[in-house]
C-alpha cells in the first residue's frame, strides 16, 4: 500500500470519528438537561428510546447524580441489541432493529406501564434517538406484532423515504405519533432528541412519540397502496379502521417541551473543520440528502471527477439518509450483506471508474449500516483509486454485486469494510470524498 494511500485512509477514519464524536450523548446532552423535581416533591422518570438510549440515560444519570444528589431518578432505556451501557438508576432493555421483535414488544409494554404510573408531580425526561421507530413495538388493538413485522419488511424493501415509512409506523402504534405524550399527560415532559432524519423533523425522529403528528391517515393509505407487492387486503382494512393520531392543538401537549440536542449538521461541521486543517477545501452538500444510494453516488462521483479535472483539493462532505430499493420480491433487507452506505460506496467506485487521486468513506454514524442488525455488522466502506482493480484481481464483478445488493461481500473480500462497533449515537449517514492530496499529507508520507 502506497504511503499516500495509507495516510488518506487514516484521515478518512479521523473525519468519520470527528463526526461521531460531535454527537456523543456525553458531549451534546448535559447542556440541555432540565432541573429535576426537588427531593420529596416528585420523581425524575427517564424514558430513553433508540440506538443511543442507554448512552443518553447514562449521561443523564451522571449529570443528575453530580449536580442534584438526592434526586429520585428511575426509568427505562430501550435500545438495539449490542447498544446497552451500564446504568445505575435506569433499567436497560434491548430489542430488534431494523425488524421489530418480541423482546422489543415486551420492553415497550413495560415502557407504557411506566408512563401510566407517572403523576402530575413527576418530570418525564424523554431521550430520543434514531432507531426508536423500530424498537417501540406496541401496535394498536386490531393489529399484532406479526402485522408490524410484515409492514416493516415491506416498507424497508420499498425504498420509501423515512417520512413515509414513519407515517405508517405512527398510525399503527400506541407509543409513536404523539401517543406517548397522551400516556404521560398531565405530567410535565421534556423531550431531548438526537436527530437521524433529514430536516430534523421532530415528528419523524423516532416517529415523534411526544409531539403532535402532522401526517394523515390518507397519506398512510397512499403509501400502503403504492407498495409492490401489495400488503394483504385484510391488513389494509384493519389499518384503515384505526383512529387518527393526536394533532397540533391537542391538550395532551400542553405540558410537553421538545428540544434537539444533536444533528447531522454539527457532525458534518466537525468533519469539515478537520478536513480544512488537513489542507482540503470542504464542500458541504448538506445533512439532509435523501434518495436512492446509487443515484446519490453517481451524482457525487460526477462532482468529484469535475473537481479532479479542475485540479482542486476538495473534501466533499454530505449526510442524510440514503435508501436502497429491493426490486425483487421476497428479498429480506435484514439478510442482505450490505447497507445503504456500502451500496453507495460500491456505486461510487463504479462511477469513478478507478480515477486517480480520489478516495471516499461512507458509513453510518451509529456504527452499523443495515444488514442483520448485529452489533458486529460493518458501519460502511472505503473507496480508493484501486478499488475496482483489486476487486477484479479477486474475480469479483462490481456491477453484478451491486445489482444483487451484495456490497458487504464486495468490500469484505477486498478488506475495505469500516468496522467500528456501536457508537452509542446516531445522526445517520456520513459520507466524504477526498479529491487530490494536499501538501500536508505529501510532506508526512
Amino acid at each position: 500500500m502506497a504511503e499516500d494511500d495509507r495516510e488518506t485512509r487514516v484521515l478518512l477514519k479521523r473525519l468519520y470519528d470527528a463526526a461521531v464524536r460531535a454527537a456523543l450523548p456525553e458531549h451534546c446532552l448535559p447542556p440541555h438537561l432540565p432541573v429535576p423535581p426537588a427531593p420529596g416533591e416528585g420523581r425524575l422518570v427517564i424514558f430513553a428510546i433508540g440506538k443511543a438510549a442507554a448512552a443518553m440515560a447514562a449521561a443523564a444519570e451522571d449529570w443528575y447524580d453530580a449536580r442534584y444528589p438526592g434526586t429520585h431518578v428511575e426509568g427505562l432505556a430501550l435500545t438495539r441489541y449490542g447498544h446497552a451501557r451500564s446504568t445505575r438508576h435506569v433499567e436497560v432493555l434491548e430489542g430488534g432493529h431494523p425488524i421489530p421483535d418480541a423482546a422489543g414488544e415486551a420492553a415497550s409494554k413495560r415502557l407504557l406501564r411506566m408512563a401510566e404510573w407517572t403523576g402530575p408531580e413527576d418530570l418525564a425526561l424523554v431521550l430520543l434517538s434514531g432507531g426508536g421507530s423500530a424498537l417501540t413495538v406496541q401496535p394498536l388493538p386490531g393489529l399484532t406484532l406479526a402485522d408490524e413485522i410484515l409492514l416493516t419488511r415491506a416498507l424497508l424493501a420499498s425504498g420509501k423515504p423515512i417520512g413515509d415509512i414513519n407515517a405508517v409506523r405512527k398510525h399503527i402504534s400506541r407509543i409513536k405519533g404523539g401517543r406517548l405524550a397522551a400516556m404521560l399527560h398531565p405530567a410535565r415532559s421534556v423531550t431531548l432528541a438526537i436527530s437521524d432524519v433529514a430536516g430534523d423533523n421532530p415528528t419523524t425522529i423516532a416517529s415523534g412519540p411526544t409531539v403532535p403528528d402532522t401526517t394523515s391517515k390518507a397519506r398512510v393509505m397512499a403509501v400502503l397502496d403504492s407498495l409492490a407487492p401489495s400488503i394483504p387486503a385484510d391488513l389494509r382494512e384493519r389499518i384503515a379502521a384505526l383512529p387518527e393520531t393526536p394533532k397540533p392543538g391537542d391538550e395532551i401537549f400542553a405540558h410537553a417541551q421538545y428540544q434537539l440536542v444533536a444533528s447531522g449538521s454539527a457532525s458534518l461541521g466537525a468533519a469539515a473543520a478537520l478536513a480544512r486543517e488537513a489542507g482540503y477545501d470542504p464542500v458541504a452538500l448538506g445533512d439532509a440528502l435523501e434518495g436512492e444510494a446509487r443515484s446519490l453516488a453517481e451524482a457525487h462521483a460526477a462532482r468529484a471527477l469535475k473537481a479532479r479535472a479542475e485540479g482542486k483539493c476538495a473534501a466533499i462532505i454530505s449526510g442524510g439518509e440514503a435508501a436502497v430499493t429491493f426490486r425483487e420480491s421476497g428479498v429480506d433487507p435484514a439478510k442482505v450483506k450490505g447497507g445503504p452506505n456500502q451500496e453507495y460506496a460500491l456505486a461510487l467506485a463504479i462511477a469513478l471508474g478507478g480515477a486517480d487521486g480520489i478516495w471516499a468513506l461512507a458509513a453510518d454514524t451509529d456504527g452499523i449500516d443495515g444488514g442483520s442488525g448485529a452489533s458486529g455488522d460493518p458501519a460502511g466502506a472505503i473507496v480508493t483509486p484501486d478499488t475496482l482493480k483489486r476487486a477484479m484481481e479477486r474475480g469479483l464483478d462490481p456491477k453484478d454485486m451491486l445489482e444483487r445488493h451484495d456490497s458487504g461481500t464486495f468490500f469484505g473480500e477486498i478488506g475495505d469494510l469500516v468496522k467500528t462497533g456501536p457508537s452509542y449515537t446516531n445522526v445517520n449517514d456520513f459520507r466524504v470524498i477526498l479529491v487530490g492530496t494536499p501538501d500536508s499529507l505529501t510532506e508526512n508520507s
